[in-house]
């Protein structure tokens, strides 16, 4: 195939995408219906779902590039950063995070898809931490597992609060507090954790 048809589709995909994920967050997984997806894609039936199979296809497609992206981040800079830039992100993401969380309670076929694409990132985030370990910087007293898990607990409820349009007062002071139960002593240049040895 010509990579201009590869950009192309590429191009269009993602138009498609920005707009659904408008629509999951305006309107919820059932509100967004056919119309309203059209509305906000600006594109006929025919060319939203002759890239997506069905709107399923298309909410899957908005949550697996969002845990992708939450993997590549924990891979490179941590949980704890991908906590820290939940400041930038927009309501079409928190939306889309807070539908995935009512499916997780409703839909037990789409808990267990979710659970393996949140695999990825568990792993680049246990694997991060054993890293931050052997170079002296994470806590040696509890198992990198249980780190990881306390890590993940307090992201889910961060989303889970900012999503839902709950305001989270303090962040950055609360996630040093986070940063500080991981690390290997804690830091005295407070507030704010900077600089090379941050561990997440």
């Amino acid at each position: 195939m010509p990579r201009v048809s590869e950009d192309r589709l590429a191009a269009k995909r993602g138009a498609i995408l920005c707009g659904a994920r408008r629509a999951f967050a305006a309107h919820g997984y059932e509100g967004a219906t056919v119309k309203v997806l059209e509305a906000e894609t600006g594109l006929t039936r025919g060319a939203i779902f002759h890239h997506f199979r069905d709107k399923e296809a298309l909410f899957l497609a908005l949550a697996e590039d969002d845990a992708a992206a939450t993997a590549e981040l924990v891979a490179r800079a941590g949980l704890v950063e991908v906590m820290r830039q939940l400041r930038d992100k927009d309501a079409g993401w928190l939306g889309v995070q807070l539908e995935v969380r009512r499916r997780l309670r409703t839909d037990p076929v789409f808990a267990e898809s979710w659970a393996q694409r949140q695999a990825a990132v568990r792993v680049a985030a246990v694997e991060r931490l054993r890293r931050q370990r052997e170079a002296g910087v994470v806590r040696d007293d509890v198992p990198v597992p249980l780190l990881a898990d306390f890590l993940h607990l307090v992201l889910d409820g961060l989303v889970s609060r900012m999503a839902a349009g709950m305001p989270v007062d303090h962040l950055d002071g609360v996630l040093d507090l986070v940063e500080d139960a991981v690390r290997t002593a804690p830091r005295p240049d407070r507030p704010g954790l900077k600089g090379p040895g941050t561990a997440h």
